[in-house]
């Protein structure tokens, strides 16, 4: 059965976004189609190749349709992430096309789509940020695993990624050189 995981950057104090919503405190530099011996790079190229489909909710959608699609400089990776099936949740939405890549899936239902999509054969499913939707499938029970790439950085204030208590399960915990450590656990 494929698993629905959760990639968030997020700061050694748990901010998953800045007062301004915004993401300043992210570690990594842009991918290019160069063969790389660097682990941190190598590890989210993984990543990538192990999921096929993308999750998004329609604040993230809308704030990445205008570059994602078009991130050439994010080479291979961006590639890959291009070429993923996509679902916005959204009960708005009529649309989400992503550039001259296929147009996502507009679901107003994400947890039966969800529910769906992991019954299906295929590869892990991946929610991409997206903090309200991501908070709303793990109350629902059909998150599995949760990535934090923890930033060298602190800021204090700003959107926490989880709100309330919450007990998870480490599954591994690796830092790179440039001062990122991801952290896997179970949900």
């Amino acid at each position: 059965m494929r698993k629905l995981v959760v990639q968030q950057w997020v700061t050694v104090d748990n901010i998953a976004a800045e007062e301004d919503g915004g993401l300043s405190f992210v570690a990594g530099e842009p991918f290019d189609d160069t063969v790389t011996d660097n682990p941190f790079q190598n590890n989210l190229m993984g990543f990538i190749d192990s999921v096929d489909t993308m999750i998004l909710g329609a604040n993230t959608y809308n704030q990445t349709k205008g570059y994602w699609p078009y991130a050439e400089d994010q080479g291979m990776y961006g590639k890959k992430l291009n070429s993923l099936t996509k679902y916005v949740a959204s009960s708005t939405l009529q649309e989400a096309p992503w550039g001259d890549f296929p147009a996502a899936t507009v679901t107003p239902d994400p947890v039966a789509t969800i529910g769906e999509l992991k019954q299906q054969a295929g590869k892990d499913l991946w929610l991409w940020g997206s903090l309200s939707l991501m908070r709303s499938l793990v109350d629902a029970g059909v998150v599995d695993e949760v990535r934090m790439l923890v930033c060298p950085a602190a800021r204090g204030k700003g959107t926490r990624l989880f709100e309330d208590r919450r007990n998870l399960k480490l599954v591994e915990a690796t830092p790179f050189q440039n001062g990122v450590v991801l952290t896997r656990y179970e949900v």
